[in-house]
């Protein structure tokens, strides 16, 4: 695996890796450590000494479990988020709900790792968020899309628009995905291809800024960072 992106230029990305599953927290472990551009400064079974080697060694990634047992996950990124800001967070799990992607991108999150992906999308994952990328895995864009449809029907869309500028398919597309509708149904209701439809959310996902689209009706983020949205390829 070539290491051509690194978190700085010079250095290979240090992660801290939050996992209580023993075996996935060593084959995850031992997966980054085989990357000569990765680092892991730590992979400890408690979540304790995991939280106080992020606050003393302060790693550009930090590779949380979105379901750790006895722990909030969501209150756990929040902490990690403000007070080691420079630390990118990458939540591991099943599938969440659209409020949990919501809860998570709030709490401070920059992107998401299915645990089915395959390893060439977490390596990329990491890869691209160490480099100031917010990833948002593709079984998981049409429910950031419909979040951003839901603020918008809530007063947020003419900031929205003003902010990005969306066209009127890219409006009617992020309104029906809103309402719930799948790709599929969007295609039919605006007779289009569903690679047509799919091209729109793909436009949507990368003209608006993870975190922005998600606070859209709330306070604008001060940071300063460089916000794309991609998927892992």
């Amino acid at each position: 695996m070539s290491s051509g992106i690194v978190g700085k230029r010079d250095q290979p990305i240090s992660l801290v890796l939050i996992e209580d599953n023993r075996l996935l927290r060593k084959g995850i472990a031992a997966l980054i450590r085989a990357q000569p551009d990765c680092t892991v400064l730590a992979a400890p079974a408690s979540v304790g000494r995991a939280l106080k080697k992020v606050r003393e060694a302060r790693p550009r990634v930090v590779l949380l479990d979105c379901g750790l047992v006895g722990h909030n996950s969501v209150r756990l990124t929040r902490t990690m988020h403000d007070e080691v800001p420079e630390a990118r967070i990458i939540v591991m799990g099943l599938l969440p709900l659209q409020e949990d992607v919501t809860d998570f991108v709030r709490a401070g999150a920059s992107g998401f790792i299915m645990k089915n992906a395959p390893t060439g999308d977490v390596l990329t994952t990491i890869r691209s968020v160490a480099q100031g990328v917010d990833v948002v895995p593709p079984q998981l864009a049409l429910s950031v899309v419909s979040h951003i449809a839901s603020e918008a029907a809530r007063g947020g869309k003419d900031r929205m628009q003003e902010a990005v500028r969306l066209t009127k398919r890219e409006l009617q597309v992020i309104d029906l995905a809103g309402r719930g509708q799948s790709n599929e149904e969007i295609a039919s209701r605006l007779h289009l291809p569903l690679r047509t439809v799919k091209s729109h959310m793909q436009n949507v996902l990368e003209k608006l800024a993870l975190r922005t689209r998600l606070e859209s009706a709330g306070p604008a983020s001060a940071s300063t960072r460089r916000r794309g949205v991609v998927p892992p390829s």
